[in-house]
């Protein structure tokens, strides 16, 4: 069994918004909760695609988290830093950040429950390897030993590449191994076209995008979804 991290494994979006809040505390003292939670969904939401371009070599990792926080604060109004401000807000905002990963309140108990029953498992991620392998460790997941980042073999999600490596490392084959991600498209569909069984995480309760199916609210389990399934939780 494979997993994303971001969002499947640790809560990086609440970590996100705990950060902003300390980070703003002084120079956006005047926000309240919906101004929160209109800012903190701009960022991490990245509605410009910066992360994508990251992933694409445009960008650097630094430059892509400030051209969210600058479209945060146009977007809300707010004035934009400049390039030693944004600097310093930069390098406060990764010294702050790793302090609050959190696992959510599943993972460990899912995680128990495959050592239990000798079934291997790890992790494939659109970052780079060491700076995942500090965040699982940060959030308490050090147990997952298998790592695949997008420097391991060049290459990101959905690419089969990134996937399959995953797969060798844990010594399985692609046709019994699942990929769990909170991504439709780049997670669950791409393992699948990898030749994994993708299960796309809903944390959210999202809609279903696969017509013709329904969650049973009574059960857990999963939705056919072409070739992937949806997991609600």
């Amino acid at each position: 069994m494979l997993f994303d991290i971001d969002e499947t494994l640790v809560d990086l979006h609440a970590a996100m918004g705990t950060t902003l809040q300390s980070l703003g505390s002084k120079d956006l003292a005047h926000f309240g909760a919906d101004d929160w939670t209109a800012y903190e969904a701009l960022f991490t939401a990245d509605p410009e695609g910066y992360y994508d371009r990251y992933l694409a070599g445009e960008l650097s990792f630094a430059d892509q988290r400030i051209l969210r926080m600058q479209h945060a604060q146009q977007a809300t109004g707010q004035p934009l830093l400049d390039d030693d401000e944004a600097a310093a807000w930069n390098a406060s905002y990764e010294a702050m950040l790793p302090l609050h990963f959190r696992a959510f309140n599943d993972v460990v108990p899912l995680l128990g429950e495959l050592d239990a029953r000798g079934i291997p498992y790890g992790a494939v991620s659109n970052n780079v390897h060491d700076y995942q392998r500090a965040k699982l460790d940060a959030a308490g997941l050090q147990r997952i030993k298998v790592l695949v980042g997008i420097d391991t073999v060049g290459a990101a999600k959905p690419d089969p590449a990134i996937f399959l490596e995953g797969v060798r490392l844990l010594g399985t084959e692609p046709a019994t191994t699942l990929y769990v991600g909170d991504n439709l498209h780049v997670d669950a569909e791409g393992a699948c076209a990898a030749g994994l069984q993708g299960i796309w995480l809903d944390r959210a309760g999202s809609p279903s995008p696969c017509a013709g199916t329904a969650a049973d609210p009574h059960a857990a389990g999963f939705i056919p979804c072409s070739h992937s399934a949806k997991w609600r939780r």
